[in-house]
């Protein structure tokens, strides 16, 4: 089998984080000699979450089994996922914004054996739901954990508390149309419906104004989907979760937004 070098689109901040995290998790254990030290497998780990790399040749290019491959990736994801933030120390960080931008993402997955739950009839696909919170300029603050497909975004958002976490802060969020009725302090645009077929001109400007900062949100999800493990996940739905909050710990090492 060929090998050849490749680039990991991330600093040696993010790489040290995570080695430091491997390294202490290692002496905790008294773990026994491995195949590769912490940095080699932070390298490995990063290799998959953020180029995407498969097994195979993640185990070709550090020269280990695909099972030992696996087993330090899924150790190193989980030790990331446990520093990860819940939504209510994200809000410490979210009240303290000018206005938060509130949108939902289909993570794709691959066709599993249960497939109905996860089948999203709005993108056609199989997939996870995650919710995703950005600031005002358009900066990935906090990401939900997943849910089925099926879900719709508001609903979403209500099971995972966002909705309320967001009005008890009295934080202005700016949502799609997806999120009418949330209320509290939810703003959607404006929708014409059976009754009022026709917006005014003072609806639509207001639109055209909320869709301009809303549009800013998509920066959010375009930087959770830079992780090209999330472009399709080829593992068990149900571990979306601990990616994606694994991804968050790494982002907020590597941008480091808010000086924290």
């Amino acid at each position: 089998m060929l090998s050849y070098p490749a680039a990991i689109p991330l600093s040696t901040r993010t790489l040290n984080h995570l080695a430091d995290r491997i390294r202490l998790h290692r002496q905790q254990r008294r773990s026994r000699w491995r195949r590769l030290d912490p940095g080699r497998q932070a390298l490995l780990a990063l290799a998959h979450l953020r180029n995407g790399d498969t097994y195979t040749r993640l185990a070709a290019g550090f020269e280990i089994g695909v099972a030992t491959a696996w087993r330090y990736v899924q150790e190193a994801i989980a030790l990331l996922a446990a520093a990860a933030e819940d939504l209510a120390a994200a809000m410490r960080r979210i009240q303290r914004l000018a206005h938060a931008i509130l949108d939902g993402t289909l993570i794709p997955i691959d066709r599993v054996r249960s497939q109905k739950p996860y089948y999203s009839g709005k993108h056609r696909r199989h997939g996870v739901n995650v919710q995703v919170i950005a600031d005002a300029a358009g900066r990935l603050v906090w990401a939900s954990p997943a849910l089925p497909g099926t879900a719709h975004d508001l609903s979403a958002a209500r099971t995972h508390g966002i909705i309320d976490a967001l009005t008890s802060q009295d934080v202005m969020t700016f949502a799609d149309k997806g999120y009418q009725g949330a209320r509290g302090s939810v703003r959607t645009p404006f929708k014409r419906h059976r009754y009022r077929p026709k917006l005014s001109r003072r609806q639509k400007a207001v639109n055209r104004a909320h869709a301009r900062i809303r549009a800013r949100g998509e920066r959010a999800i375009a930087t959770l989907k830079t992780w090209k493990v999330l472009a399709k996940l080829r593992c068990c739905p149900r571990r979306a979760s601990v990616i994606v909050q694994a991804i968050l710990v790494l982002h907020g090492v590597e941008t480091n937004c808010y000086g924290e």
